[in-house]
């Protein structure tokens, strides 16, 4: 079973995974949209060179045959990501992957799959597209974990690290942020509040 990193850090570009690896991150997901196969190709070969020089772990979103080419490890895949993939694929190559959740269905289609971490989102309010699902609250990342067992959770949606503990207490495994670091005016500052937050002894060492 995976062990995850409390925090989980999103981006939305090799550029800012750069930047931010360097800080202390030790989990990190490349969510590019809208490149071209060749660019897209760039990103993730940029994303895996500063992941290995710093020893962080990345996770590619949805695209899992580049990730068989790169040799990249893990994946994160969303539900309609999971009517092509090709998961004996993804296993014979060693290749873990993570899924998203919003409902019960999905959930049980996920555990069917023994996937290395279930995520479930947005727990609260989120700036970073139009949701088609209500905001889930801390009572329903409660009942996931209640239902995952020891499958690490990944709460994702809305979170800042003021809101860290409810989220842990709920049951969470793990918190993974988009919008409040990428859109943040000081996105490596607010990177190091995320790891004060999750990894108090990471900020002491570097105090």
């Amino acid at each position: 079973m995976a062990v995850l990193d409390r925090f989980y850090l999103i981006t939305g570009s090799a550029a800012l995974l750069e930047r931010l690896v360097p800080l202390g991150v030790r989990l990190v997901q490349l969510r590019v949209k809208d490149l071209s196969p060749e660019a897209l190709r760039g990103e993730a070969i940029r994303a895996q060179a500063a992941c290995r020089r710093h020893g962080a772990q990345l996770i590619l979103n949805d695209h899992w045959r580049l990730a068989l080419d790169l040799g990249i490890d893990f994946v994160h895949l969303g539900q309609e990501d999971l009517d092509a993939a090709d998961i004996p694929a993804l296993r014979r190559a060693g290749v873990r992957f993570g899924l998203s959740t919003h409902d019960d269905a999905e959930l049980d289609r996920a555990l069917a799959l023994a996937p290395a971490y279930v995520a479930l989102g947005p727990v609260y309010p989120t700036l970073l597209k139009t949701m088609p699902w209500a905001p889930q609250g801390l009572a329903r990342v409660a009942a996931w974990k209640a239902r995952v067992g020891a499958t690490p959770l990944v709460a994702i949606g809305g979170l800042t690290p003021e809101r860290l503990p409810g989220v842990f207490d709920a049951g969470a495994d793990s918190a993974a942020v988009v919008t409040d670091i990428q859109q943040a005016p000081d996105p490596e500052a607010r990177c190091r509040d995320w790891i004060a937050a999750t990894r108090p002894e990471m900020c002491r060492l570097q105090t």
